[in-house]
């Protein structure tokens, strides 16, 4: 998939950050923040680039990417706050309290042009799921939510997992039940997300399609 970013140089003390966004914003794409269960809102092109972007963000792990879906179309559906989405490798030592003054240093920026490899990711990922059913596997997505963001820091091969769920969810979305009157999908949840001590309902993002409307512009795959 080829994606058209924008990448700026974001200062913080004697430390310089690379932030990545998408250079066109994902209208109807949306994210609510997990308590504990979050829910993110996606119709087949914005499913589609965040698989492009968790692919993207599995390869760059000296790399911020930041994915703003605050100020798309308001979803009709789900609880909690809105947050945009932030995806870093757990390498790199980023601290959510350090994001308000990294995102306020962000001015204009220089386009990039970017291919991911699908058939990398679907290996990656692969490699990923045949790790995570041994007991000892700690390979997971550490969360936090800060200052209207949703932060996930994981490693190569989790963020590979999720770029394929992307992709599973926005080639199959179309297809569902009552995606055609308007009805969300769910079609999977995010992988491997750390569960808080204590017990407690899991934390959980679900990953659904919804087309955006008027609906009369959608039609299923092959009518």
């Amino acid at each position: 998939m080829r994606l058209r970013l924008r990448q700026s140089r974001s200062r913080t003390g004697p430390g310089q950050h690379r932030v990545v966004q998408p250079r066109r914003p994902l209208r109807h794409t949306s994210l609510r923040a997990p308590e504990p269960i979050g829910l993110l809102l996606g119709d087949h092109d914005g499913l589609n680039r965040l698989a492009g972007l968790f692919s993207f963000a599995a390869y760059s792990r000296h790399t911020i990417v930041h994915i703003p879906l605050r100020d798309g179309v308001p979803p009709a559906e789900g609880v909690g706050e809105p947050v945009d989405l932030v995806l870093v490798h757990h390498t790199l030592g980023l601290r959510p309290g350090k994001w308000p003054e990294l995102r306020r240093a962000l001015a204009g920026g220089t386009p990039l042009t970017v291919r991911t490899d699908e058939a990398r990711t679907a290996r990656d990922a692969a490699s990923w799921r045949e790790r995570s059913q041994r007991a000892d596997c700690r390979d997971e997505l550490r969360h936090a939510t800060h200052a209207r963001t949703f932060f996930l820091f994981g490693s190569r091969d989790v963020f590979a997992e999720a770029a394929t769920r992307f992709a599973r969810a926005a080639g199959r979305g179309p297809r569902q039940k009552g995606v055609a009157k308007g009805h969300s999908a769910l079609m999977a949840g995010l992988p491997a997300l750390v569960q808080q001590p204590g017990g407690g309902h899991p934390v959980e993002v679900l990953i659904c399609f919804k087309p955006y409307p008027p609906y009369a512009h959608f039609r299923k795959p092959g009518r």
